[in-house]
């Protein structure tokens, strides 16, 4: 069978390696950071909500853009700075809208099948992640807001998942913790929660034990495609270490925001920007706090913020989207409303103790992965998952890996 080299090793780029594991390929992953799922994959929001499946190309997210570009705790920030790659992905993004409605039952079609494809791996390979199925909560404070999320619930249906209206009063019976002023809510039973890092790191020393070959503190230079084969070239970036390269039949680009210039280099326009995402974990460090914390993951629609928990002892709190270019700074201003809305909602958990995070999501204008074959031989993609990469990389995965069977030649 055909050896595959994966860049990366988040999410996607693990769970692409295990998929083609198990057709047989010979699989080789390099990561740059010294272990797997260390950049987007490292501290997400735990979601695996396909209830959260709507793609953003709606003419109120330019709005709000727009009307939140000067606060800087804006749930979406919108940096004025302008650079001709924001600009062209915002353009991209508004010529996108005509296709929200398909882009979103396909979405969630993808969600669903990627939900069950992971949780059968997490059995396979016996992988302790925090998992919790008891569903999703979407919250409201505003009837405008709550009436969009029912609206919202057609396309969802239509790509095959149920998410119910539910009353103030069925809120707090879902999920006691929360308290009152709410106009109602949206809940997925079906939903789930989870440590993407947990599961990747698990996954990916699933992956070296079944033969692949892990390289990490590896930066690619080159991709070269051409003569039937494909030759990776990356350096150890820990000093004293040789440079390596290897010629592969095929090379499958899992890099997150770095999959911009590297499909730059083997001549594909791959058009994804790094939106900054933050989280908080809270550690329960009490009694008191881990009686008080939310068991049922909750998503405050109007805020942006998501909450999950994992295990007895952490609580995550994430959210906010934020277009700065690479910018990985972890800025208090954009940490703030995070903790404000745990005390808010949780006003018993104690804050004194949280972990602040922030991480580029990989996104392209329309929303949709960038999944498939590239135009040289041997170059596949799957990148651009943005918010969802959790969510949808092992579908994904499975895409790509067909892909890959389809156009090399078993050897």
């Amino acid at each position: 069978m055909p050896h595959v080299t994966v860049i990366g090793a988040g999410i996607t780029g693990v769970t692409t390696a295990d998929a083609l594991l198990q057709r047989g390929h010979a699989v080789t992953m390099i990561e740059r950071h010294a272990a797997a799922a260390m950049e987007t994959s490292f501290a997400n929001g735990g979601q695996l909500s396909a209830s959260n499946a709507e793609v953003w190309n709606h003419p109120s997210t330019l709005l709000k853009g727009l009307r939140w570009m000067f606060r800087h705790d804006a749930p979406l920030l919108l940096n004025p700075w302008p650079d001709w790659h924001k600009v062209s992905w915002l353009a991209e993004f508004a010529a996108a809208m005509g296709d929200y409605r398909k882009n979103t039952i396909a979405t969630v079609r993808l969600a669903l099948r990627a939900r069950e494809l992971l949780l059968a791996i997490a059995a396979r390979d016996n992988i302790a992640f925090d998992l919790e199925r008891r569903g999703i909560l979407h919250i409201y404070t505003d009837p405008a807001a709550l009436a969009h999320g029912v609206a919202v619930n057609d396309l969802l249906r239509a790509g095959g998942l149920e998410r119910r209206a539910v009353s103030a009063e069925e809120i707090r019976t879902i999920e006691p913790a929360l308290g009152e002023g709410y106009v109602g809510g949206l809940f997925t039973p079906s939903d789930a929660t989870g440590d993407i890092h947990a599961f990747t790191e698990g996954l990916a020393a699933s992956c070296a034990r079944r033969g692949a070959r892990l390289v990490f503190d590896a930066a690619v230079g080159t991709i070269a495609p051409g003569r039937g084969e494909v030759v990776v070239n990356w350096s150890d970036t820990r000093p004293g270490h040789p440079s390596e390269s290897a010629a592969v039949d095929g090379v499958v680009i899992c890099a997150g925001t770095e999959s911009r210039a590297l499909a730059a280099s083997v001549g594909d326009r791959v058009n994804i920007y790094p939106v900054k995402g933050y989280s908080l974990t809270v550690h329960l460090d009490d009694a008191r706090s881990q009686q008080a914390a939310p068991w049922v993951s909750i998503l405050d629609d109007s805020a942006k913020v998501v909450s999950s928990r994992f295990g007895r002892d952490r609580l995550r709190i994430a959210g906010t989207a934020e277009f700065s270019g690479f910018n990985r700074d972890i800025r208090p201003e954009r940490i703030k409303p995070l903790l404000a809305w745990t005390q808010q909602h949780f006003p018993a958990v104690d804050t004194r103790r949280v972990e602040p995070w922030a991480g580029l999501r990989p996104m392209l204008p329309d929303m949709m992965p960038r999944v498939g074959p590239g135009r040289q031989a041997g170059v596949f993609y799957n990148t651009g998952h943005g918010h969802l990469g959790w969510t949808l990389a092992a579908a994904t995965a499975e895409i790509v890996a067909a892909a890959i069977d389809h156009n090399l030649p078993p050897k």
